[in-house]
């Protein structure tokens, strides 16, 4: 499973370079139309993730890294976050 969320983060962070090349040398007419509109619709992904997983990122300590890192890679990065271990039920 790590080596799935790892190919993933690679692979979003290599679609982000594509973005970013395109917006510094645009490719021609209908690619540079849909880089553009694939980019701001993962960017409107990501920003959602943030608000739905914001509350599972409070007790961590580096929040605003975590905040970054899902701005960046979406859901490969929440699902690479462990989870909390939850106490035994006193008996």
């Amino acid at each position: 499973m790590r080596f799935v969320l790892g190919l993933g983060k690679a692979l979003t962070v290599a679609f982000w370079g594509v973005v970013v090349v395109n917006l510094l040398i645009p490719q021609p007419m209908p690619f540079s139309l849909m880089i553009n509109a694939a980019g701001i619709a993962l960017l409107g992904l990501h920003v959602l993730e943030i608000l739905f997983f914001n509350a599972s990122l409070r007790g961590r300590s580096h929040r605003w890294f975590d905040r970054l890192q899902i701005l960046l890679t979406g859901i490969f990065h929440v699902m690479s976050i462990p989870r909390p271990l939850k106490a035994a039920p006193i008996a």
